[in-house]
């Protein structure tokens, strides 16, 4: 999935005409902590609701405030990973697209990237996730995929977190088998260190855990 096909159409852009106070209004309106400013198709940079509320007169137009305004963006052709990296390391709510001509095409904001986030790592689909850990250089999704599949399921999605000062990593797994006692049998005879479970068995608020987890995980 690519960025273009996950802008945000429901979140206006301000133009250097824009007054400050309008800025306020519509951050507080859409729940989002930045807008971008674009003045003829052009992308000026970010504003935030902080800048504004230093500002001891947010009544003047945008191009009269004299604050240094930040520019991250991603380019319509990158991977959704990409917009995911840039909103992590800047902190945003919303981070701005551009064409390869640098011509403004609009914006996606993190409610949209975690709702397309979900579709794409099949959240929604019917199964069980596995976490295991194990050592980097152990790592091997054709031996995970060998056991999960010799147990009849499918692997749906899977996501590696590297383990800060150490060769250790935690593997998410989410497979379609709702009953995961054979795959986890397998596993111990492996002799992989299973952190945790979640299958049919498991309660909502588990599976609640587990998605607020992921989403913690990517540092949205």
């Amino acid at each position: 999935m690519l960025a273009f096909e996950v802008i945000t159409d429901d979140i206006p852009s301000l133009k250097i005409s824009d007054k400050g106070v309008k800025a306020i209004a519509w951050m507080e309106e859409f729940k989002v902590y930045e807008l971008p400013i674009v003045n003829q198709n052009k992308y000026i940079g970010l504003i935030s609701e902080n800048d504004l509320l230093d500002f001891n007169n947010p009544s003047l137009p945008l191009s009269e405030i004299t604050i240094p305004l930040d520019r991250p963006f991603v380019y319509g052709h990158n991977h959704i990973y990409t917009v995911i990296t840039t909103m992590s390391e800047h902190g945003l709510s919303v981070v701005a697209v551009l064409d390869n001509n640098d011509n403004y095409l609009g914006m996606i904001s993190q409610k949209d990237l975690i709702k397309n986030i979900s579709s794409i790592s099949a959240f929604k689909e019917p199964g069980g996730i596995i976490e295991l850990e194990m050592n980097i250089n152990d790592y091997s999704l054709v031996e995970i995929a060998n056991i999960i599949e010799g147990n009849g399921g499918k692997i749906l999605s899977s996501y590696i977190k590297s383990k800060p000062d150490s060769t250790k990593i935690k593997v998410t797994i989410k497979t379609n088998k709702d009953n995961l006692s054979a795959i986890l049998q397998t596993f111990y005879r492996y002799e992989y260190t299973i952190i945790a479970s979640f299958d049919k068995s498991g309660s909502e608020n588990d599976l609640k855990q587990r998605y607020d987890a992921f989403i913690h995980y990517l540092n949205i």
